[in-house]
């Protein structure tokens, strides 16, 4: 019988998952095969765990955000549960295919708080994501141009494959639980709804990255498709092709699956706000000001910065995050001329937005101090205001947004219980579906394994 492991105490480094699912396919007795599916940027192996040996294929992408790692955590939770219960799995004539991460170099530039203790102060000052071209879900100039290496191999992989169903682990730092849908999923909603009060993380009824897409439920959004000049085009995932649409044409639907970090309770708040624009002010002049501030500390370090190794992969995410900032600002500040209409806002809405105008803040001045603390020396004086400020912001999540930590393993938990729901849901209405099964899924309803205290 196979039994399956303790659940995770931590986040697993990229050495860590690839030892796991080496030790998974040792003793998965030919059910279970480690693969090599390509190489990252520096050279590094992506590697592939796949489980079950049916004809219909399921993809599961974890860490395509290098400073997102509970997809790691998730995908070794699925395949304890798939080999612990592999009824579903032969019913569905099915494979599993878990690529463990697809951002191996990134997160390992995130193995400075992977082990943590999670505290905000320790994330960000030691947070990683690279800029938007090097982030290997998004084809700003089609597949046919895709650049990176990771993202060739992904594409690869679809083709190959033809999945009816793909799932993108990612994870909230601060805020709530969403799932994105390039196509509607009908009961997806409400197994969301029952594992996250199961596991008590708070739903996101209205998400920064969503805010101008179509609502399918309660925390499920679809994700248009890239059109640039619309609105929608304010996300960056709106207004580029992804390897989200890519596999469309194979007939796969692909599900983004966001984990909260942080957990907010507000970010699930139904009420309408008694003064909807004075908080958009409020957030507006927030994110000038700390991008007013944060572009001045920029450019008192860049003239150190010469030699400092990995300079030039920690400022473009930096730079990045500076130019979006003064349109995100006009956006959502209610006084700017030719702003385009907002959606109707919730109160839900604007704590989202709070979070986010914090979170551009926060990501920018914690690769800054990286920047400085890799140079060996301050000679600009900028290290204590950076200090300052991320103290200051991590302050105010806790205080003004109520953050707590969830621990890993919960949030593995519930991720594994949204992916096991959507592979159910999608191979039911997918061509050739397996036999009807009654009631609530077992690998949705089951009880976790023993959660820890953290």
């Amino acid at each position: 019988m196979w039994r399956c492991a303790l659940p995770p105490l931590r986040y697993p480094t990229v050495d860590e998952l690839t030892a796991r699912a080496a030790a998974l396919a040792a003793r998965g007795r030919g059910c279970v095969r480690l693969e090599r599916v390509g190489v990252s940027g520096e050279g590094g192996p992506l590697w592939l765990l796949r489980v079950g040996r049916g004809d219909r294929q399921a993809l599961v992408v974890a860490g395509p955000h290098a400073n997102e790692p509970v997809g790691g955590a998730t995908v070794l939770r699925l395949a304890e549960r798939v080999l612990a219960d592999p009824r579903a799995t032969a019913e569905a004539d099915a494979t599993w295919n878990l690529l463990l991460c697809l951002d191996p170099d990134g997160l390992r530039r995130n193995e400075g708080w992977l082990s943590g203790p999670y505290r905000l102060e320790r994330y960000f000052r030691h947070f990683f994501r690279p800029g938007f071209l090097e982030q290997p879900e998004w084809l700003p100039d089609g597949a046919a141009a895709a650049a990176l290496p990771e993202t060739r191999a992904l594409l690869r992989l679809h083709d190959e494959l033809k999945p009816f169903l793909q799932c993108s682990l990612h994870g909230v730092d601060v805020g709530g639980a969403f799932v994105e849908l390039t196509d509607d999923l009908p009961g997806l909603s409400r197994r969301v709804a029952h594992a996250a009060a199961r596991l008590g993380v708070p739903r996101e009824f209205g998400p920064y990255d969503t805010l101008y897409w179509p609502r399918l439920g309660p925390a499920v959004y679809r994700i248009p498709p890239p059109r640039r000049g619309a609105v929608a085009a304010t996300v960056p995932a709106a207004a580029v092709e992804s390897t989200w649409h890519h596999p469309r044409r194979h007939g796969t639907l692909t599900a983004v699956v966001e984990a909260p970090m942080w957990g907010v309770a507000a970010v699930q708040d139904p009420s309408r706000p008694d003064d909807r624009d004075a908080v958009l002010r409020s957030v507006s002049r927030a994110l000038r000001r700390d991008a007013e501030q944060l572009a001045r500390l920029l450019a008192r370090v860049r003239p150190h910065l010469g030699d400092v190794p990995d300079a030039a992969r920690l400022l473009a995410p930096v730079e990045d995050q500076l130019l979006v900032c003064p349109g995100l600002a006009d956006a959502w500040d209610p006084g700017a001329a030719f702003r385009a209409p907002l959606p109707p806002l919730g109160a839900a809405h604007l704590t989202a937005l709070r979070i986010a105008g914090r979170r551009i803040a926060l990501r920018t001045a914690g690769l800054l101090h990286r920047l400085v603390t890799r140079a060996g020396h301050d000679p600009c004086g900028a290290l204590p205001e950076l200090d300052a400020f991320i103290d200051a912001g991590c302050a105010a999540y806790r205080d003004e947004c109520g953050a707590r930590w969830i621990p890993v393993a919960r949030q593995a938990e519930y991720q594994a219980r949204v992916v096991l729901a959507a592979f159910e849901l999608a191979a039911r209405t997918s061509a050739a579906p397996p036999p009807a099964r009654s009631g609530e899924s077992d690998w949705g309803a089951r009880p976790a394994v023993p959660m820890h205290g953290e």
